[in-house]
């Protein structure tokens, strides 16, 4: 049975950056965007997310044309019914792991008040359950591990139940082991209903996603469809995403 659309993005254009971008995600789905420096990749991303402004073109969420809202409208949406991670993490330094996830959520429940402290606490224990950091919640930014710290952005970005997951290199700052781990928590909310757009460098990770498109000078040169990922099939994933990769000069 094939999903619901998601997100359309129609000839989207960045002034001397992207041109002419057209692509659909459907709800589910994880979408690993690659290219060489400087190809548009994280402008791309932010340009989807409404966090800037195309020259030209319409990016849809649903049946809401991001490109035509407000600044303080898309605001809203971003808060809503998107969530983000970042290569740079962006947790605040006198905050501990437990109130830093708890932030957006506090946020949007200032505008919409439906749920207590209690209910948000749970929220954010039952997350960092899931991504496997327990008894980290009173510990501050720099008493745990890179790949913790991600795991507690992670479950920041999921805290009002997003739409759609967009993340910008989130294991880039991150070593092979710590990378993998990450990556694995991701697949598994993907594998929960979450849709993920991805910008990374790395074809090992890329190789998870369902679908990856090559940006080259502000363009898709090209797409590989890998379908939903299984247990064994990991290498020959990496090895298809690897050589179609060289096939682009990457």
């Amino acid at each position: 049975m094939r999903m619901k659309k998601l997100l359309r993005v129609e000839n989207l254009t960045k002034e001397n950056i992207l041109h002419q971008i057209t692509f659909d995600m459907e709800q589910g789905e994880m979408l690993a965007v690659m290219g060489p420096s400087g190809s548009g990749k994280s402008t791309l991303l932010y340009n989807v997310a409404g966090m800037d402004q195309p020259t030209a073109g319409q990016v849809w969420l649903g049946d809401v044309e991001i490109t035509k809202l407000s600044e303080d409208e898309k605001a809203r949406l971003r808060l809503h019914r998107m969530g983000f991670v970042f290569q740079q993490m962006n947790m605040m330094a006198n905050l501990n792991l437990l109130d830093n996830i708890l932030l957006p959520a506090a946020q949007a429940n200032r505008s919409r008040g439906r749920k207590s402290k209690e209910e948000l606490n749970l929220r954010a224990r039952k997350l960092m359950e899931k991504l496997g950091i327990t008894g980290l919640e009173q510990r501050t930014i720099t008493q745990v591990s890179g790949g913790q710290l991600q795991r507690a952005c992670i479950c920041r970005s999921m805290m009002n139940g997003p739409e759609i997951l967009f993340a910008d290199e989130p294991t880039g700052a991150l070593n092979k082991s710590a990378a993998g781990e990450v990556m694995g928590e991701l697949v598994k909310l993907n594998r929960e209903g979450t849709t993920i757009l991805m910008v990374t460098h790395d074809s090992r990770i890329a190789s998870s996603c369902d679908r990856i498109i090559y940006l080259l000078d502000g363009q898709i040169s090209a797409e590989l469809t890998l379908g939903k990922s299984a247990a064994g099939t990991e290498k020959r994933r990496e090895e298809k995403a690897a050589r179609w990769l060289m096939e682009m000069g990457w």
